[in-house]
């Protein structure tokens, strides 16, 4: 996928070059000369912006649909199950008798049925 990125950025460079040797020969109008530009805008907004945006959508329906008993990851690393949530206020059980409070934006991931196989045991 990186190959055909910089193909086509130096495809667009090259474009951009036979356009100033014909700079010198003829006056461009104003669309022709920011053409590359609008062309590298969209490249980027398809390669790096749009699928950011998914992952964020993504990420936040799962933080939404987040219920007691669910086995979670936090961004620090750290497995437990949800034992409430309060808002914004996740409540992880992540030992026998150790509970802790951490924002629901610090969960990275919750782990389903056929991801607990390949994880360590986790609280009980």
């Amino acid at each position: 996928m990186k190959t055909r990125f910089f193909l086509l950025i130096s495809t667009i460079l090259s474009f951009k070059a036979s356009l100033f040797a014909q700079a010198a020969q003829s006056p461009q109008s104003a669309l022709g000369s920011f053409f590359p530009l609008i062309v590298i805008f969209i490249i980027f907004y398809f390669l790096l912006i749009r699928p950011q945006q998914k992952k964020a959508k993504e990420h936040q329906a799962m933080l939404n649909a987040l219920k007691k008993d669910d086995k979670v990851i936090t961004s620090g690393g750290m497995y437990g199950v949800v034992s409430s949530v309060k808002g914004e206020i996740v409540e992880l059980k992540i030992a026998e008798g150790v509970k802790v409070n951490m924002t629901k934006s610090s969960i990275t991931t919750i782990i389903t049925h056929d991801q607990e196989i390949v994880t360590p045991e986790i609280v009980k």
